[in-house]
């Protein structure tokens, strides 16, 4: 088992106990395309959660669409369950400015009101541009403002670093 299952292992511990304190029994896991729905099925799996998974894209909620334009992996949104009164678990690859994590609640709050939604996320690299915070974190880093943290997958899913230029 690689770092990243160990790291989401840690994140399936946090979660339960979580989840536990605030008396959720039955929430449901929406992942953001991509690498946020590889870890969103594992950890339904850990946790033994029986509700399918919910799968955001939210490349037409960013606040950055009119200037980067469409990106061409859009995959359509899937939430096959009513999310009305329901208790989320948003999971995402990687948190940085906020703004994927402010798009998907946009997106989610489209299709209803849920009663809480939770954030889980593998990194937390800081640089936080809107004040979002993750309730369950897999890892924190700082790496270089020119360095990108990169989950490749689903299988194996290895975290990579990139520098831009």
């Amino acid at each position: 088992m690689g770092d990243t299952e160990l790291l989401i292992d840690a994140m399936a511990g946090q979660l339960r106990d979580l989840l536990t304190e605030r008396g959720i029994a039955d929430p449901v896991l929406v992942g953001i395309h991509t690498g946020g729905v590889w870890i969103a099925e594992r950890l339904r799996q850990r946790l033994g959660i029986t509700a399918p998974l919910g799968q955001l894209d939210v490349s037409f909620y960013r606040d950055d669409f009119s200037r980067v334009g469409v990106n061409p992996h859009i995959r359509p949104s899937e939430l096959p369950f009513d999310i009305e009164g329901r208790h989320l678990v948003l999971v995402d690859d990687v948190l940085n400015t906020g703004r994927t994590v402010r798009a998907a609640l946009n997106e989610l709050f489209d299709y209803g009101r849920p009663a809480s939604v939770l954030l889980a996320v593998l990194v937390d690299r800081g640089g936080r541009q809107l004040p979002i915070e993750a309730n369950v974190v897999g890892t924190r880093m700082n790496p270089p403002d020119n360095q990108n943290v990169q989950l490749n997958g689903p299988d194996p899913l290895q975290l990579t670093f990139q520098t831009s230029s």
